[in-house]
């Protein structure tokens, strides 16, 4: 799998408490989701401690403050399955892009000590017998 510094969301992010991600991508004025699917790969990249679930939602908006942003896709991962190497189920940009789009990491229960996230769009995803 390559990572392109441009289409980072997050880059070993550590996750203390509901944030969002570090970088904000400029997706231009048009659909991402129309023709060849854009790939989005999240992964954990440290074990999370403490809370009870983390919620990862993809958002957009028609500006970079995110003024009025709007949440086109998420997932709850539960602690038990926020490990090192564990990756979320959202694997495409969804339809609905209004310009700009970024993560919102939304932590239920206690804020964690520790966990870290990699969230990127990427040419691929890298899958084998031996990754499982």
């Amino acid at each position: 799998m390559i990572l392109d510094e441009q289409g980072l969301f997050a880059n070993n992010q550590p996750i203390t408490g509901t944030c969002n991600s570090e970088n904000i991508l400029d997706m231009g004025n048009r659909e991402v989701s129309f023709g060849t699917p854009v790939e989005l790969f999240i992964q954990i990249t440290e074990d999370f401690n403490n809370l009870t679930s983390l919620t990862v939602k993809v958002q957009t908006s028609k500006d970079e403050e995110f003024s009025d942003p709007v949440d086109l896709i998420e997932q709850i991962m539960q602690l038990v399955d926020l490990k090192k190497g564990a990756e979320a189920s959202i694997k495409f940009l969804p339809k609905g892009n209004l310009g700009y789009m970024r993560l919102n990491f939304d932590v239920t229960g206690e804020n964690p000590t520790q966990g870290k996230v990699l969230a990127a769009i990427v040419d691929a995803h890298q899958e084998s017998f031996h990754n499982k």
